[in-house]
């Protein structure tokens, strides 16, 4: 049986739309997922480790019958695959693949808490989220509601950047 999931993607070095595309590409390959909704690319301001480059981000909707484990590992190895390198938290990176949401469940272990733990402080998650599921509720709000309570207007659409990523993908 599949699980649907949300995914963020998120990266601010090198081309961040070239790796969305090339991990879009490799879950849309795999034969434990079906890629579903795309947000459009957001552009954002840095957080926590402000002294660097705006980040690109965007969120995805996977069916996949792999195990959340398991989905997490495909993520760490396409960051991999895309050149990131762990050098310090919340810096500068190529790719960031965060699994958002695994079906309804809630999963706290070491190196997987799902729903995201900092998801609904985070308008740079929440605003491509809302895109593709506003109403999906986590912590008893939907997204739509999270989102508000954390707007941050400097979080805007790339809309060259989300047709590139649409032509990449075509």
């Amino acid at each position: 049986m599949a699980t649907e999931a949300a995914l963020a993607l998120g990266g601010n070095l090198g081309d961040p739309v070239a790796a969305f595309a090339a991990a879009l590409a490799a879950l849309r390959r795999h034969p434990g997922i079906r890629l579903g909704r795309l947000s459009p690319v957001y552009r954002t301001a840095p957080w926590g480790k402000t002294d660097q480059p705006e980040f690109l981000n965007m969120a995805a909707l996977v069916e996949t019958t792999l195990a959340a484990e398991e989905l997490l590992a495909l993520c760490l190895a396409l960051e991999r695959a895309g050149g990131r390198e762990r050098r310090e938290r919340w810096g500068p990176r190529t790719l960031d693949i965060d699994i958002l949401t695994y079906g309804e469940e809630a999963i706290d272990r070491p190196g997987l808490q799902v729903p995201h733990p900092r998801i609904a402080e985070r308008a740079f998650v929440l605003a491509p989220l809302a895109q593709i599921m506003p109403d999906r509720l986590i912590g008893g709000r939907t997204v739509t509601a999270l989102l508000k309570a954390v707007a941050d207007e400097t979080i805007r659409r790339d809309e060259a950047s989300t047709r590139r990523l649409q032509t990449l993908l075509a």
